[in-house]
């Protein structure tokens, strides 16, 4: 049997954060002032997006300016998003 490679549990990581998101919005657990399952749905797109830069964009070989570029990126945005939500009074 072939040993699983880094990239197919990532992969598989992905599909499991996905099926929890799914549920967790399916099951009304995000209803309006639950901030901490709306912080739990935005680490879990911030890992999602962390598994995706390094292993299927392989910023992992990248130089390390590359890589800590793309890693703020997805962390501001990620943030902005949070302080919208915030703003707005929703979460």
């Amino acid at each position: 049997m072939m040993k699983p490679r880094l990239l197919d549990l990532v992969w598989l990581a992905l599909l499991a954060a996905t099926g929890f998101t799914w549920w967790l919005g399916t099951s009304g657990a995000l209803a309006p002032g639950r901030w901490a399952m709306t912080a739990l749905v935005f680490a879990l797109a911030w890992f999602k997006g962390l598994g995706v830069l390094l292993e299927f964009m392989e910023l992992r070989h990248a130089p390390p300016l590359w890589r800590w570029a793309l890693i703020t990126g997805l962390t501001v945005v990620i943030g902005l998003i949070l302080l919208a939500a915030a703003l707005a009074g929703r979460g």
